[in-house]
């Protein structure tokens, strides 16, 4: 940090090498830096936040990363440095919310003749893992710190939207990359020509401060797309990810006019807190189109059976929950949906059918549906610190939506052949 600015006579000299120039240059609404690892993305954000609140005026900001313990590890002390530290513009406290509060002599010193003393600015700090702890603000610009771990969710990024929504906030996103969560889909996004995002995209090495004979070693000693992903920034697909046969230029398609003479299926997977299910539209040469996801927590069943059924064609049929799971089957046919019980609820066949239905080219998903499509880039089986992959799968109880797609999938495809065969992995 102390290589990145320095106080030179009483002011701030910035020392940016040529990839943090370009992200420190783009007038785009969100900007990606996606840098290798050690490439200078922490050290960069607190700059560009501390601009954008001076040139945004007084107001709440956001600082997010995947989980406070990272968010302690990285970011916080990165921006402390600064804003505490070297200009003592306020005061930074843990509880009862984490937050920055400028002091009125720090707010003088960066307003200036615009202070208003009955505004008061502040740096809010919230972690991706519970979307809940980013919907209190209405924020003016944010920073998200290694935004591209797979626990930081789609539905985080659009809590984050919805706090800048008022002011068209802006976003510097830094991170290295580890999945294809929703930083991909806005990567495609900028491939596809648009204007609102700006990539930066470099190696480890473009920080002057990063030994190229380290990046070497790395290249020589870690996996090959570990080292293309965390040290040169450049997509791959990592080891352990579940469904590696998944193509985002042949299963995810962009959406068009259903035909009302094909079967709809909804598959369902029950939770109070997160109730989820996918709508299927099957074609008459048995193509399978997900055309709809649907999450939600804090409603009655009775609740949950109406949005189900909006807009929906008079017959829905309805597949889901785990075998045990009968309570909720009945409560939502008394309700009015009637739920079957899958075919296939072992969550390894469930998978087997999953990949089968990609690989064979029957399955693809409308390019709208981003909470969808981020779990499915980001559902990976645990990798050791060998890079070997293991059985278990990360955080599954949190892929509610990819639940509901193996009850809906198993439905309407034939069952794995054994769950020997089900538990194979697929990689090439």
């Amino acid at each position: 940090m102390a290589d990145l600015a320095e106080v030179v006579g009483g002011e701030l000299r910035l020392n940016f090498h040529a990839g943090q120039l370009l992200a420190w240059n783009s007038k785009a609404r969100f900007v990606l830096m996606l840098a290798g690892t050690q490439g200078g993305k922490t050290s960069f954000g607190p700059h560009w936040l501390l601009r954008e609140i001076q040139s945004c005026g007084q107001g709440d900001y956001l600082v997010v990363a995947p989980t406070f313990s990272l968010l302690d590890l990285k970011a916080l002390p990165a921006f402390l440095w600064l804003f505490q530290t070297v200009l003592r513009l306020g005061r930074y406290t843990a509880s009862p919310s984490r937050k920055f509060v400028f002091s009125p002599m720090g707010e003088r010193r960066l307003f200036g003749k615009s202070y208003n003393p009955l505004l008061q600015t502040r740096v809010l700090f919230g972690y991706a893992t519970e979307p809940e702890s980013l919907e209190s603000a209405t924020a003016k610009a944010a920073w998200l710190d290694e935004a591209g771990q797979r626990r930081f969710k789609q539905s985080s990024w659009e809590a984050i939207r919805r706090r800048l929504s008022l002011s068209r906030g802006r976003v510097l996103i830094t991170t290295s990359l580890y999945c294809e969560n929703f930083v991909k889909t806005l990567w495609d996004k900028w491939r596809q020509g648009d204007k609102s995002i700006d990539v930066v995209q470099f190696e480890s090495v473009v920080n002057p401060a990063f030994s190229r004979d380290e990046f070497e070693d790395a290249r020589g000693s870690v996996a090959r797309w570990k080292f293309r992903m965390q040290y040169q920034a450049q997509w791959e697909k990592p080891a352990g990810l579940v469904y590696d046969c998944f193509d985002t230029s042949v299963h995810r398609v962009p959406r068009f006019a259903l035909s009302p003479s094909w079967r709809r299926v909804v598959g369902v997977d029950f939770g109070t807190r997160n109730m989820a299910a996918v709508f299927a539209a099957v074609s008459d040469d048995g193509a399978i189109y997900i055309y709809r996801e649907y999450h939600q927590s804090g409603e009655s069943v009775a609740a949950h059976v109406r949005h189900l059924r909006l807009g929906e064609l008079s017959v829905l049929d309805a597949v889901g929950g785990a075998p045990s799971e009968d309570e909720w089957r009945r409560s939502f046919g008394s309700a009015g949906l009637g739920v079957r019980k899958p075919r296939v609820s072992d969550r390894a066949a469930g998978i087997a059918a999953v990949y089968s239905a990609f690989r064979e080219r029957r399955l693809f998903i409308f390019d709208d549906l981003a909470e969808l499509l981020d779990e499915i880039g980001t559902y990976s089986y645990a990798v050791d610190a060998q890079g070997n992959v293991l059985d278990s799968i990360e955080d599954a109880e949190t892929y509610h939506l990819l639940d509901a797609l193996r009850y809906l999938v198993s439905e309407l495809t034939k069952p794995a052949r054994s769950l020997r065969s089900a538990s194979v992995r697929f990689y090439g």
